[in-house]
């Protein structure tokens, strides 16, 4: 099923954060994640794909334009860093649907697993988001993330009041799927 507000999103977050590279559909390959993950420039990685959740890690998966990453590839590529001698990713954004679901034996799902791989903060979502909403988020969440002195908890808190102050978006259905899992600052 098609993500038809990520390219309205991936737009926006370019234009603020002025990425060294962009992935978009056909762009978004396997190899091409591989190589910007193990040659990044950049300390945040923006994911905007469907996934896949479950306590068998056989069954955990982040969907490209071609294939899947399952997520023992995605914690080789994560902690690729450290063996670089780089910093950690400070921040890993997985803005699709129940990102950060988890189960009975594996809490906070992708989210949770990309701290424990080496990511120092992920902001995930707990339930199934609507893009219109979840652009208008991620283009907040980024905005105020740029402000000095704003922490990420910081940023995430604005960009719900911003959710909530639009009567189009107040529900919490719209605002509240979003999570902050690791270092908040």
């Amino acid at each position: 099923m098609a993500i038809t507000g990520v390219k309205q999103e991936i737009e926006q977050i370019a234009k603020k954060l002025n990425p060294d590279s962009v992935m978009l559909n056909q762009d978004f390959t396997s190899d091409r994640v591989s190589q910007e993950i193990t040659t990044k420039t950049s300390n945040v990685i923006h994911l905007a794909t469907h996934g896949q959740f479950s306590s068998k890690a056989e069954e955990t998966f982040i969907l490209t334009w071609e294939n899947k990453i399952n997520v023992k590839e995605l914690e080789q590529l994560l902690g690729t860093q450290e063996l670089l001698g780089e910093d950690k990713i400070d921040l890993l954004v997985l803005s699709a649907c129940q990102t950060a679901k988890g189960d009975d034996q594996a809490m906070l799902g992708l989210a949770g697993f990309a701290i424990k791989s080496g990511a120092r903060s992920t902001l995930g979502t707990l339930w199934k988001v609507r893009d219109d909403s979840t652009a208008i988020f991620i283009n907040k969440f980024y905005e105020y993330l740029k402000q000095p002195e704003i922490t990420k908890a910081e940023a995430v808190r604005k960009a719900q009041l911003d959710l909530i102050g639009d009567s189009k978006f107040n529900e919490p259905l719209f605002w509240a799927p979003f999570i902050l899992v690791g270092n908040w600052l």
